[in-house]
């Protein structure tokens, strides 16, 4: 059945930033968790010194926990092929710092959604740079996933590929075989859309998944979908929730998920904004959901 995966959404800026906790501290609080691993940031302060990899992997298994997988951002859509150049050049470092923790996943994005890049553009650009990827990332057993996303925190512009019919466009251009989606529900919610028409049209090539929820502060779902899409910064009526008690329906998302085959899969919990007494709750729903659609 489906393992779990926990990512430190509460302290982002501490590892990231400002340097104020250790991923040392983290993989202490996150191994009192019901989890199996840990989704990776490519963006932690002391993943950036490659001659810490060995040790920090260590104190992960130590722990009894596993790097599954590595988040991370290239921005594929930018109309400057240089530009472009180099961000490939970063998702390599990625991959290869995505082997080395013993991960099998690494995340690709499609970029930015430029207003000067015409969605044609747009697509060839990042499938062109996904493929080129691609082939690096066999040469070390990884498999790419690009993530149904919203906007990157240090993003100018929203997704390129946020909307679902150009994220399923952009999946369709892709021809390398070590490719698959990271199906993050919430996100979906964000551009207005119906989780589950997405989940249904890109159900076979799910690898990987984010559990995250939301919920509206005030209106309703229609309300949401009226606002305007594409403006920069998260909508004011949807909230972080508590995995189980937002928008999501995770019987129907699983559901899914099972009649597909997603059964030795990982699945990344995005949550805990509220602490992590919020994440613990979180990840006891999603294993009790697990159990009930994977179990015996």
């Amino acid at each position: 059945m489906p393992k779990l995966a926990a990512f430190p959404k509460l302290y982002m800026q501490a590892l990231c930033k400002d340097g104020t906790m250790s991923l040392a501290e983290w993989i202490d609080l996150a191994a009192d968790l019901p989890i199996d691993g840990l989704e990776w940031y490519a963006g932690f302060l002391e993943m950036q010194d490659e001659s810490n990899w060995t040790s920090i992997r260590s104190k992960v298994e130590e722990r009894g926990l596993v790097i599954p997988m590595m988040c991370c951002s290239p921005d594929f859509t930018h109309p400057d092929a240089e530009f472009r150049a180099e961000q490939i050049e970063k998702e390599k470092f990625w991959i290869d710092m995505t082997a080395a923790m013993g991960g099998h996943f690494c995340r690709v994005l499609s970029g930015q959604r430029r207003p000067d890049v015409e969605r044609q553009d747009g697509v060839r650009f990042a499938a062109e740079c996904i493929d080129v990827c691609a082939d690096y990332a066999k040469q070390h057993g990884v498999t790419l996933i690009i993530e149904n996303h919203y906007k990157d925190d240090f993003w100018t512009y929203p997704e390129f590929a946020q909307m679902m019919d150009v994220f399923c466009e952009l999946v369709g251009e892709v021809k390398a075989s070590n490719f698959g989606v990271n199906y993050d529900p919430s996100n979906t919610i964000l551009a207005g859309e119906d989780p589950l028409e997405l989940l249904r049209r890109v159900s076979s090539r799910v690898v990987t998944m984010h559990a995250s929820d939301r919920y509206l502060i005030e209106g309703t779902i229609e309300d949401l979908r009226n606002e305007e899409l594409g403006v920069e910064g998260y909508a004011k009526r949807l909230s972080h929730g508590e995995v189980g008690k937002g928008l999501n329906d995770y019987d129907a998302i699983f559901s899914e998920l099972k009649r597909v085959g997603f059964d030795d899969n990982w699945i990344s919990i995005e949550d805990g904004v509220e602490g992590m007494d919020q994440l613990a709750r979180s990840a006891d729903f999603l294993k009790r959901k697990i159990e009930e659609h994977w179990g015996s």
